[in-house]
């Protein structure tokens, strides 16, 4: 997906891979919940994937992404940034589960919580100094200190590959069923709207928007993302997606597809060096998320304040995404909230007929999830 996205999408510096709440809904939505195969869950996904691919290759997709109001398109990216804020902190262990308050604040005597927040603070400190590389100098040197200090394993270097259990393993058979028809739309609708958002978000950071807040040259994009989602469902992974993570990339310099070769080449790295990998302390890469959310919040000063037709859907977007831990159930009660209140405005003749086409599926995704 990112060998794709880097030579057809070109212009785009972005990073694919299944995502992680998809992942979460196939394993314990479709197949323990309702009692799917991994192989018919796989058909869903690859029917999913196809769909995605169809509306890619229409109209209605840019249709669609360019509809979306200035005001949402920032609070969405606001919301996908405050939504890596949380995974940021709760990687980092600097808040944690609590059993009556949902959250709280983690263990600060902890020295990997300390040296994850001093990771985040070099980071930033070199962000200020103009530093290039800052990101991964930061991860790499604390890193170093943790294995030296002897607070993290360092778990080798390399290692034989794990065998590809589901390689064209998927089951079509299920996949016109009443009940698996609703798994296929909930997918399809998670992916579209999901890379919708982030697409956008990342545009935002690496300037891909141009003075009428249409994004540019979004369509190879999400056609990349599309055919990884097919690709993967025949490979044995749940569905592609692009990641949120890119915008770290961005920040680092990264402007074009070259970005997703290289993205693309680490990945396949990791298969053989994932004892390298996993040897870094998740408190110290949490700390690099942590970062890569502020990226994404700082936009909000261009949102309508005055307007609160226009900004309270983007805060609602900004809250919801964090809260329900889902970019597509933040953009989608977003939309459904703008719809409302432009119908109960007065603004229902002047306001794109997609956004209203937006919140209708929205709400037939939250009536069938």
């Amino acid at each position: 997906a990112c060998f794709i996205m880097a030579f057809y999408g070109k212009t785009w510096p972005i990073g694919l891979a299944p995502g992680m709440g998809i992942n979460a809904f196939v394993a314990f939505g479709v197949c323990a919940g309702m009692g799917y195969t991994p192989q018919e869950a796989l058909g869903a996904v690859l029917v999913a994937g196809v769909l995605f691919l169809i509306i890619s290759l229409t109209p209605i997709r840019a249709w669609l992404i360019n509809s979306i109001p200035k005001s949402l398109k920032l609070g969405i990216g606001a919301g996908i940034g405050l939504f890596l804020a949380i995974i940021g902190l709760q990687i980092m262990e600097v808040v944690v589960d609590d059993p009556v308050t949902l959250v709280r604040l983690g263990d600060l005597s902890n020295p990997l919580v300390l040296l994850g927040c001093a990771t985040f603070i070099a980071i930033i400190v070199m962000e200020k100094m103009n530093i290039k590389g800052n990101i991964i100098i930061g991860i790499l040197v604390f890193s170093i200190i943790a294995w030296a200090a002897g607070l993290a394993n360092f778990n080798g270097i390399a290692s034989s590959p794990p065998p590809m259990t589901y390689l064209f393993e998927f089951d079509l058979s299920a996949a016109m069923t009443a009940g698996m028809s609703t798994v296929i739309f909930t997918l399809l609708f998670i992916d579209f709207f999901d890379t919708a958002g982030t697409l956008t978000s990342v545009a935002n950071v690496a300037g891909k928007v141009d003075k009428q807040g249409k994004v540019q040259d979004i369509n190879k994009a999400m056609l990349s993302d599309s055919v990884g989602t097919v690709a993967g469902a025949m490979m044995g992974t749940t569905t592609v997606t692009s990641y949120v993570e890119s915008g770290a990339g961005v920040k680092a310099g990264g402007k074009t597809g070259m970005t997703s070769l290289v993205i693309g080449l680490l990945f396949l790295a990791c298969i053989f060096f994932a004892p390298l990998a996993t040897s870094l302390p998740k408190q110290i890469d949490g700390a690099a998320l942590l970062f890569v959310s502020v990226l994404f919040v700082r936009n909000i000063t261009d949102i309508e304040w005055d307007d609160i037709a226009e900004s309270a859907p983007a805060i609602l977007a900004m809250i919801a995404m964090p809260l329900t831990y889902s970019i597509s159930n933040g953009i989608a009660l977003a939309f459904v909230s703008y719809a409302l209140i432009k119908i109960f405005t007065g603004k229902f003749s002047t306001t794109s007929p997609a956004i209203f086409v937006i919140a209708i599926l929205s709400v037939i995704s939250f009536a069938v999830a």
